[in-house]
């Protein structure tokens, strides 16, 4: 079953008990929050004070995505504040199956998260210890950019590897995703559709998200 999981990293963050409730009311599945730190990607965001806060406006999962440098170090924050899932990039962590098992002693789900650049295969050794895999479909850092037609392929390659390994992690895409190429990416076989300027860019946020929402319920059912 596909999951809708909009991104508050472009949501009106002075209103965001607002924000969060357009989504939930629309269909939402998951609320996305996109970590970043000004090293990893080029771009800074916001912390375990933001998640907490919007902990207290839904009872959904959060789904924490750590674009960071050193994520060990903040897993027990994003946890206390309130992360239902936290996902890790392979390119940032040494010690991944460490990391991985350390999530979940959090009493949470792990997830591991790949750059455009990186390959699927990379992936092998971790892949059947995770609760999601995430594919990056645009290089990291700001909202609102191009789908990268690859990821098509990629998304591919990780259902196959899940079969592979008769394995029960989900596929997120995140990166790109809106009316135009939904279809294409649920076709491929993704699971979590991380959405942010497609729903918050949007004049009417709750439409938008309702109409992704429908999408994905529609192509379920067949």
């Amino acid at each position: 079953m596909g999951l809708l999981a909009p991104s508050i990293l472009s949501a009106d963050l002075s209103n965001l008990s607002q924000q969060i409730r357009l989504v939930e009311m629309s269909g939402a599945d998951w609320i996305h929050c996109d970590i970043m730190d000004g090293h990893f990607v080029p771009n800074i965001t916001f912390g375990p004070i933001l998640v907490k806060a919007a902990r207290k406006s839904t009872r959904l999962p959060l789904d924490v995505h750590l674009m960071i440098e050193s994520p060990d170090k903040y897993l027990e924050d994003f946890a206390e504040a309130g992360a239902n899932s936290i996902t890790v990039h392979q390119e940032a962590v040494i010690h991944l199956n460490r990391t991985v098992n350390r999530i979940r002693e959090l009493g949470i789900k792990a997830g591991v998260a790949i750059n455009p650049s990186t390959p699927v295969d990379t992936l092998k050794d971790i892949a059947e210890y995770v609760d999601l895999i995430l594919i990056m479909s645009v290089n990291p850092g700001f909202g609102g950019q191009s789908f990268i037609k690859n990821s098509l392929k990629k998304i591919q390659e990780t259902v196959k590897l899940r079969r592979e390994l008769n394995a029960k992690f989900l596929i997120e895409i995140d990166g790109g995703i809106g009316i135009e190429n939904i279809k294409a990416v649920l076709d491929a076989g993704c699971d979590v559709f991380v959405i942010g300027s497609s729903i918050y860019g949007e004049k009417n946020v709750a439409a938008a998200a309702a109409e992704l929402a429908n999408i994905i319920k529609r192509t379920d059912q067949k």
